[in-house]
């Protein structure tokens, strides 16, 4: 079982680096481990880059391990180095409480922490870390580190040859985060904690601290960081980042964002971001390979994580908005997620008089909205059936739009063709018939 797992992580590409690979793997044959994963609650939202930690330790939890999600309320008041070019700054107490609360609801969704065997557990470092002095820190944590090995950190080295330099503050961060591995194995006889590539210096310290400090073997486990095809950094859009919080991201915006996923890319992601199993994961290539531009992988893709974050309900919401795109019917879409799609789209402000009671003519607000040079071209697109309002098609060129086709007291969505769209927006608050 373990060998499958760890050979399953390999073919994901999902180990970069481990303190000893195989010491961890006869231990992990002997059976179950308990390992932990932190997670920085600098915002109130966790972001896609932070998935893979907790896939994985959903992934281990599958194979029958024990895993701890460790909401970083204690190092979140200093802030880690590592990755940063500058100090960032320091959260209010009653900022960073809020963050904690709401990513441990997101936590709590990719974890099972009712399962009877291998229950889930969810703890914050700062129950165990603001109870010591600092004197006491000093004495138990501070002289099991070296200055020279800290120095020697990439996270420090980085920020000490630059502009900015790094803080007395930041400096400590290596050593709270040991101090959770040392505590975490005392309490819960944890022995293995993973983490992004960048983590490395913090996870060693943490190793090398716990052996020192009480005997103990423990491991560390870093998976690489998630980028672009370009390199560039993944999960980062023109509008921001992409948030696990529904409120920051709709689950439309989320499943868009990976059915956007490059070519190149959508295989590694499928491999990282999913439960998938390899032979499904090789059929999708297969089709990839063959036929790039049907996109099954893309959706696949979307489909699986959306429904991992955001459940089912919400990935068939999702769907449902991006068939709209395809002309599908808007039926009983709701209001946010057909926002979430006319975002998207070109629109128009017009006025609420522009749609009278008895209407206005269609052929001008096609016009106006751009989808026709002309009103003679209007009525020769309607006439060839071409033209559709709210996704229905419009047969008489001296259809006259009226306040009757307003959506969500606001909104009208023109189509010509197959895919190009227009939105009339009208002033909010006008009362008309929902979708």
């Amino acid at each position: 079982m373990t060998h499958t797992l760890i050979a399953d992580l390999k073919w994901r590409g999902l180990l970069a680096d481990c303190t000893d690979l195989d010491a961890l793997s006869m231990r992990l044959e002997q059976g179950p481990i308990t390992l932990y994963c932190g997670f920085d609650p600098s915002g109130d939202s966790l972001h896609v880059g932070n998935l893979v930690g907790q896939l994985t330790l959903r992934r281990f939890q599958r194979a029958g391990h024990h895993p701890i999600a460790l909401a970083g309320g204690a190092t979140g008041m200093i802030g880690d180095p590592s990755g940063k070019s500058a100090e960032r700054n320091l959260l209010t107490r009653e900022q960073l409480a809020n963050n904690v609360s709401c990513i441990k609801l997101q936590l709590a969704r990719l974890l099972d922490f009712d399962t009877a065997s291998n229950p889930a557990r969810l703890v914050d470092n700062a129950d165990w870390t603001a109870p010591l002095s600092y004197l006491d820190f000093l004495r138990e944590v501070g002289k099991y580190f070296s200055l020279s090995a800290m120095l020697a950190k990439e996270s420090v080295k980085s920020r000490m040859e630059g502009e900015s330099g790094i803080s007395y503050t930041e400096f400590s961060y290596q050593l709270l985060q040991a101090y959770d591995f040392y505590h975490l194995r005392l309490a819960h006889q944890c022995e293995l904690q993973i983490g992004g590539s960048d983590q490395w210096g913090n996870i060693t310290a943490g190793t090398d601290f716990t052996r020192r400090k009480c005997g103990a073997t423990v491991w560390g486990w870093t998976f690489p960081l998630i980028t672009k095809a370009d390199g560039s950094k993944f999960g980062k859009t023109e509008s921001g980042a992409v948030w696990l919080d529904a409120r920051r991201t709709s689950p439309y915006r989320f499943y868009q964002f990976f059915v956007n996923t490059e070519d190149a890319k959508v295989i590694e992601y499928l491999k990282k971001f999913t439960f998938l199993e390899r032979a499904q994961i090789d059929a999708l290539a297969a089709q990839q390979m063959s036929n790039p531009g049907a996109r099954e992988a893309q959706r696949a893709l979307a489909s699986e994580v959306t429904a991992i974050v955001h459940g089912d309900a919400a990935l068939q919401s999702a769907l449902k908005a991006s068939r709209i795109l395809f002309g599908a019917e808007i039926g009983d879409t709701d209001v946010d997620t057909f926002r979430d799609v006319v975002d998207e789209l070109q629109s128009v402000d017009v006025e609420s008089e522009a749609l009278t009671s008895q209407g206005s003519a269609l052929t001008e607000l096609l016009v106006r909205a751009g989808l026709c040079p002309s009103k003679g071209q209007a009525r020769k697109d309607i006439d060839g059936g071409g033209i559709y309002v709210n996704n229905l098609r419009i047969d008489s060129a001296d259809r006259a739009l009226t306040h009757a086709d307003v959506l969500f007291e606001r909104y009208v969505l023109l189509r010509k063709g197959k895919k190009s769209y227009a939105v009339l927006r009208l002033p909010a608050g006008l009362r008309t018939r929902p979708a």
